[in-house]
């Protein structure tokens, strides 16, 4: 049986929880008020690392969010790491209490992959893409026929970007393949030429692996 939690978090977990309890078990005894803290705070450490199991909607073709949390901007954009041409841009934004894991939006080949570090911007502001530290996958499509990328960006108190993949690994639609650690923004770039039909809109709230971003029928 799998724990809900997140495999990529269980380093902070085993040492907060070991802290918190001895913090727990101190308090009960000196100050019994302060446990209703601590208490607290391993409720929102176990929150923070939630895992919980996704259904995945049925059809290939559907890109899927690789995270929770509000998308903040569409926009077409100059994308020259990967896919080196004109894209559609869609950028969600992961709050404290958003679950952190990151899914995989489209099955295919991992041919890209760029760490470049930055600033530590509030994840909100558009300049953060660019200027924060941040994490690219290129995906080559199952089909062979379409690129993606994914870039996984820091936020402002985010400081660890988890990414666990390498070039030449097949991944799956819904699998999960990082995290970004406290706070954060994902984006995913498609090139402005696919055949590729949006179904998400600015404001709207999404969910890795189930929300459908839109229909990617790749090229004939």
């Amino acid at each position: 049986m799998r724990f809900p939690f997140a495999e990529y978090g269980y380093k902070e977990l085993s040492f907060f929880g070991m802290f918190l309890f001895v913090i727990l078990i101190l308090s009960l005894f000196f100050y019994p008020w302060v446990s209703i803290l601590v208490c607290l705070c391993m409720f929102f450490v176990l929150y923070f690392f939630r895992d919980p199991h996704r259904i995945l909607p049925e059809g290939k073709e559907k890109l899927l969010a690789p995270a929770d949390g509000r998308i903040v901007e569409i926009s077409h954009v100059r994308e020259e790491n990967y896919l080196k041409c004109k894209a559609l841009k869609i950028a969600i934004f992961m709050s404290l209490f958003s679950v952190h894991v990151n899914r995989i939006s489209y099955g295919g080949k991992v041919e890209f992959i760029k760490h470049v570090p930055g600033k530590f911007l509030d994840a909100r502001s558009p300049d953060s893409s660019e200027k924060n530290e941040h994490n690219m996958m290129g995906i080559l499509t199952n089909d062979e026929k379409t690129k993606i990328m994914i870039k996984q960006v820091a936020g402002k108190v985010a400081r660890r970007i988890v990414c666990d993949c390498s070039i030449g690994q097949n991944v799956e639609r819904g699998k999960r393949f990082g995290m970004i650690k406290f706070g954060s923004r994902l984006e995913v770039y498609i090139p402005e030429d696919a055949d590729f039909e949006i179904t998400v809109k600015e404001g709207e709230m999404v969910s890795a692996g189930t929300t459908v971003l839109g229909i990617l029928k790749g090229k004939d």
